[in-house]
């Protein structure tokens, strides 16, 4: 079992997380690498040349995938660094409302691969807890990959909100492995739009559907016909209960440097944020590519020369 010391997680932090389908780390990060975070967003965010970039607007869609982004630019960006705008940044004219650095969504999808500073979290940076090989391997991997990474920016005034949804959804493997990694570097409330979840909705909501590339807009949503539910069934006696998808959804609020850590089948989503702070996390999910899990060539996101990047080295 992890001790005290342990850069994983304690028994108490398994226990809650197979139970309820996410758990929050408090101060995951030190103080010094939020800052290093930030400024490195704030970088990129300068940088951005919106003349040589198309202004290319993110939806989730939620479960169903309506609107989804589906271009070439999101469909090759798994091993790229490429920006994402708020759909609310746009006038009747289409051009931009916002500055440039107050109109980004999302920031995507390799900086595990090609910024330095984000790139650094999955080995470790000193001070941090909960070092994603040693979570993974707490919570059973073999082969653990971190498949995609992004900074989103929940942007004052017009952040927009992202219904319920699995993250399976959107990165399936049968079965169904992923977890996502979701770092606040800024605090996250109620009032800007933090996370919010469905306790427990892991046990008992399957995945239905997956997002796959193809129909009109270049992704479109299947019907899922592999697993719908992880390998791992020692959490399935939950299964036997009643539960709906309109249950109560609890509120993930949390300060700068803390970890939420998100079950691929948990129900989950965020509300739009109408204040005047926003909100700026960093996440990267981790899926299991050891025997018997398949990573399939109709799934969105396909992996960059070399595959995806291993967790355990």
């Amino acid at each position: 079992m992890p001790s005290s010391e342990s850069t994983g997680l304690t028994p108490e932090q398994l226990s809650f997380f197979h139970t309820s389908g996410y758990l929050i780390i408090p101060s995951a990060l030190p103080p010094s690498t939020v800052k290093t975070l930030l400024d490195e967003t704030h970088s990129l965010l300068s940088s951005l040349d919106i003349t040589t970039h198309p202004l290319t607007k993110f939806s989730t869609g939620g479960q169903d995938g309506t609107d989804h982004v589906g271009d070439d630019y999101f469909l090759s960006s798994g091993d790229k660094i490429r920006f994402f705008f708020e759909e609310d940044a746009f006038g009747p004219d289409g051009k931009l409302t916002k500055p440039k650095e107050r109109a980004v969504n999302k920031i995507g999808h390799f900086l595990h691969g090609l910024s330095p500073p984000f790139a650094e979290l999955l080995p470790g940076v000193p001070g941090q807890k909960a070092l994603p090989k040693h979570v993974a391997r707490d919570l059973g991997y073999q082969d653990p990959r971190c498949l995609q990474s992004m900074v989103i920016c929940k942007q004052p005034e017009i952040g927009g909100a992202v219904p319920p949804h699995q993250d399976s959804t959107f990165l399936y493997t049968d079965p169904p492995s992923a977890v996502g990694f979701w770092y606040a570097l800024e605090d996250a409330t109620q009032e800007n739009g933090c996370l919010s979840f469905l306790p427990g909705s892991h046990l008992w909501s399957p995945i239905r559907q997956r997002l796959v590339r193809g129909g009109k807009t270049g992704t479109e949503m299947v019907d899922n016909e592999g697993r719908k539910f992880p390998k791992d069934t020692k959490e399935m006696k939950y299964r036997g209960e009643e539960q709906t998808e309109d249950g109560e959804y609890v509120l993930g609020e949390v300060k700068a440097g803390d970890l939420v850590l998100i079950h691929g089948n948990l129900l989950h989503k965020s509300e739009r944020n109408l204040s005047k702070k926003g909100r700026i996390i960093y996440t990267f999910h981790v899926i299991e590519q050891g025997e018997g899990h398949i990573y399939d060539e109709r799934n969105w996101l396909q992996p960059p020369e070399g595959g995806f990047t291993r967790l355990y080295q």
